[in-house]
């Protein structure tokens, strides 16, 4: 009888020499695949959201530096897109299956309730405003992310049936810059303009962040980050900063439509060059900081308190605060809170916030209903008494049987 390949004897030659594995193999043996996290991608997102606390760090020095000004417009170029694109490159599979609806509904639909109200709870009481509306329908601060990603999620399978969804979205996002009556609802201005990004991230397949990250290209994304930021030092007092936060249309920003057309393609250019160049530099190996891309959801949204308290406190009146090494300071805290706000304790603490299961929302299944009835693997189901009492095996009844 022949031996299968597990039964038959080691081969007693010497073995020849094994290739060197690639970098990318390397990785891969790293990380290998299955239900373990990329560390690539948790790497970036983490290093997104520092970049993210830093610009909301930044934003009361602006007008007192023109070098924190030229930080700021370099970071809000490409740290919202990096994030968006990383987002839809996740949401790619995403259908109206029920599972995948539910998970959207208990972490991204009830997160945003839930901080869209203490927000407005938290605005009321530390910043003095007891008349501010809690209104649902309107983000405030950093909850439009979750409103859009709610949207983008829903119109995926949209994207995917589609012959070119990059130029659509692309032309959606134009058509959005120039249309100054969409109106604040669900902040429509913003989640339409960030449309093109998510759409990128659903295109793109795990050996395109492959090539980005090859050493010609991060070679090539060291001039090319210092020229953007060096063109946003000459920028500063030349353009106007609210391009970068997608929030309104060319005619709110006093120019004609077709100029917001054209900052709409140019931005998009723009901002997917560094989010490209960003990415080519994040580590693919796990890190200390790896652990942490589990948590950035928590450390965005939690941060936003300081983030606005600090304003409400007027943290920002101290002269010291507004020199050089005051700026350095603000950047180092920002980047430890949100950390600390990543961890994994934190994750825990919020959890019913952020993921919670909500098990009593939801209707199961037949299968499941089935499956809950079914008897626990290896166990015999115990007859009912009214079984037993049947049973033609029973002294008496089996004389009655063959009578």
């Amino acid at each position: 009888m022949p031996l299968t390949s597990a039964e038959r004897p080691a081969d007693r030659r010497t073995p020849a020499p094994r290739p060197r594995p690639s970098s990318e193999a390397g990785e891969r043996a790293r990380n290998p695949p299955g239900n373990q996290r990329d560390a690539f991608f948790d790497n970036a997102k983490y290093l997104a959201i520092v970049l993210v606390a830093m610009g909301h760090a930044w934003e009361p020095l602006y007008s007192g530096s023109r070098t924190v000004a030229a930080l700021y417009i370099t970071a809000y170029a490409f740290h919202m897109p990096a994030f968006i694109v990383i987002s839809g490159h996740f949401s790619r599979n995403f259908d109206i299956r029920k599972d995948r609806l539910q998970r959207l509904i208990t972490g991204v639909l009830v997160p945003y309730l839930l901080f869209q109200t203490a927000y407005a709870l938290f605005k009321r009481w530390a910043g003095n405003d007891p008349t501010f509306p809690i209104n649902l329908l309107d983000p405030w601060f950093l909850t439009w992310f979750l409103a859009a990603l709610f949207i983008w999620r829903l119109t995926a399978p949209l994207w995917r049936i589609v012959r070119w969804p990059v130029p659509l979205a692309l032309a959606i996002a134009a058509f959005a810059s120039a249309s100054p009556t969409i109106g604040n609802t669900l902040n429509l201005q913003r989640v339409l303009q960030f449309l093109p990004f998510f759409v990128v991230g659903m295109c793109l397949k795990r050996e395109h962040f492959s090539r980005v990250r090859r050493w010609p290209v991060r070679i090539a994304a060291l001039p090319v980050s210092v020229a953007a930021l060096a063109f946003a030092y000459w920028a500063v007092p030349r353009m106007n900063d609210a391009w970068f936060y997608h929030t309104d249309s060319a005619q709110t920003l006093g120019v004609p439509w077709w100029v917001g057309v054209m900052m709409q393609l140019a931005m998009f250019g723009v901002s997917l060059v560094l989010t490209a160049c960003f990415l080519s530099w994040v580590p693919g190996r796990r890190m200390w900081c790896t652990v942490l891309g589990a948590g950035t959801l928590y450390g965005y949204l939690l941060h936003g308190f300081l983030a606005k308290g600090s304003r409400f406190g007027n943290w920002y009146d101290a002269g010291w605060v507004h020199t050089p090494w005051g700026a350095i300071a603000v950047t180092v805290i920002a980047t430890v809170v949100v950390t600390l706000l990543c961890t994994p304790p934190v994750q825990r603490a919020f959890r019913f916030a952020m993921e919670p299961k909500m098990n009593w929302a939801f209707r199961k299944d037949s299968a499941q209903r089935s499956a809950a009835c079914e008897p626990a693997p290896g166990r015999v189901p115990r007859p009912s008494r009214r079984t037993r009492a049947t049973r033609s095996d029973r002294p008496g009844r089996a004389a009655d049987s063959t009578s």
